[in-house]
């Protein structure tokens, strides 16, 4: 049995930054692919809903893809390993493991305790759904290795493992593109739907304060 680490560079190795609009994506079964997920954060100041809004403007990650800086982003990174076997002339895929490697990136407010209630309420909302939204992205790209790794296994033998290896990477290069569209496609409809789903939690906040399930 030879085993095949694809290294940085590689076509099986992909990076990828993803823009933050925000959220409401339901989290699905992510498969049995791997993930390790880290977290960092960039600190913006202010006290009013202007002030933090230009502040994410100029302190969040800038997306290449886009040009523009965003209230949050996911870089992520898939790396495949396979490993091969050779039977009686022929070579065949004996275990395929993907890997997703994300780090989430987030806003921290360091002036909370100065800004009027109303002005805190609709940061935790905010906050919450740039949180959710990343996470999204994160559940996306899990789902999707998980595809590669069944697509892989269930790859035919062929004559040779280079053969094989060519024909793995033109599945794995194929799932990744959907993968891609799948993310976009996302980060469009969040942005269309956010300002009704912003409000509509921020409406639900205030119902439960009024109610006196949250503390004011």
């Amino acid at each position: 049995m030879r085993e095949y680490t694809l290294a940085e560079g590689d076509a099986f190795m992909r990076t990828i930054l993803l823009a933050a609009c925000t959220l409401a994506f339901s989290a699905m079964p992510a498969g049995a692919a791997n993930l390790a997920k880290t977290y960092s954060y960039f600190n913006i100041e202010g006290s009013t809903l202007d002030q933090l809004e230009q502040e994410l403007s100029r302190r969040g990650p800038q997306v290449k893809s886009t040009g523009r800086r965003h209230p949050g982003a996911t870089q992520m990174q898939f790396t495949t390993r396979l490993t091969y076997g050779e039977n009686r002339g022929y070579c065949r895929v004996d275990s395929a493991t993907v890997t997703v490697t994300a780090r989430v990136i987030l806003p921290r407010w360091n002036q909370r305790g100065r800004p009027s209630t109303d002005v805190r309420r609709i940061w935790d909302a905010l906050s919450r759904d740039i949180k959710r939204h990343e996470e999204s992205h994160v559940v996306i790209a899990k789902n999707h290795a998980a595809e590669i790794e069944r697509a892989l296994e269930k790859l035919p033998r062929s004559r040779s493992c280079e053969a094989l290896a060519a024909k793995a990477k033109q599945v794995t290069d194929r799932i990744l593109e959907k993968h891609d569209g799948k993310q976009a496609d996302f980060d469009r409809i969040e942005g269309i739907n956010f300002d009704r789903r912003i409000m509509r939690l921020l409406r639900y906040r205030m119902e439960q304060i009024d109610a006196g399930r949250l503390p004011d």
